[in-house]
């Protein structure tokens, strides 16, 4: 049973100028397996730059705190050994691969999570089904990574990585940006059967569009850098019908 265990965690970010600016401020946050966490905040509060600081992304600086994925100390491991640990991150803007198919990228990314190679076979027959599950043309493993994707095959792509490789928490950024209503609920029941097993879902969202098809058992608000009320579903309700601005104010005053 998976455990993501978040402590105190304070980030910073360099400007290119003046040296760094502190982004988090002392986040504390626990993911365990079969739970779906749902971050909510405003641009700017910080929401993104915890889903790379937990990631490995070296642009994000971490000066304190601590991250743990079952007790294993997961700042202390490089970008790949924390895929191979079990964290996946589903980016916002994921970036274009021209040369390398669908295919061959997901085969070498699953060799690389389970130590090996599987079998051609099994591994077509494995890619077809989620891919099926996920209503992408079976002609889409032949195209170029993420080249001329529109912003549903992004998505629908970052969800068949999910399916295939079987992290063991998935931290999913802004997964419902650029979505049209028919790509978010396929999106949204893929999510929904990753999160149905023994996996832990950080769903990080600007909007409550996206939880109209994800029901998370626990909402956490963003803002100044760090978590300001948390609550259960009923809290992204709140939001919807009054938005950030209380929020924004707890924030500053802390």
């Amino acid at each position: 049973m998976a455990t993501l265990e978040i402590r105190d965690l304070h980030v910073s970010v360099g400007d290119g100028s003046d040296g760094s600016k502190e982004i988090l401020r002392g986040v504390d946050l626990t993911v365990q397996a079969g739970e779906t966490h749902a971050i909510m905040g405003p641009n700017g509060s910080g929401k993104s730059t915890l889903a790379y600081a937990v990631a490995g992304h070296p642009k994000y600086e971490v000066t304190s705190g601590t991250v743990t994925l079952d007790g294993e100390d997961v700042l202390a491991m490089s970008v790949d050994e924390r895929a191979r640990a079990g964290l996946f991150l589903a980016m916002q803007y994921p970036v274009e691969v021209p040369g390398v198919s669908v295919s061959n990228f997901l085969r070498s990314a699953v060799t690389a999570v389970r130590g090996e190679a599987p079998k051609l076979r099994e591994f077509s027959k494995e890619m077809k089904q989620a891919m099926d599950d996920l209503s992408i043309d079976p002609a889409f493993a032949q195209r170029s990574l993420n080249e001329g994707f529109s912003g549903g095959e992004k998505k629908r792509h970052e969800i068949l990585q999910l399916e295939m490789l079987k992290p063991k928490v998935a931290v999913l950024d802004e997964t419902d940006s650029g979505l049209d209503v028919d790509a978010l609920k396929v999106v949204s029941e893929g999510v929904n059967r990753f999160a149905s097993g023994d996996t832990g879902v950080l769903l990080i969202t600007h909007y409550t569009r996206i939880l109209r098809y994800v029901k998370p058992d626990f909402v956490h608000v963003f803002a100044g850098g760090r978590v300001v009320a948390e609550g259960g579903p009923e809290l992204a309700d709140e939001l919807e019908e009054e938005g950030y601005e209380k929020y924004l104010k707890a924030g500053a005053s802390l």
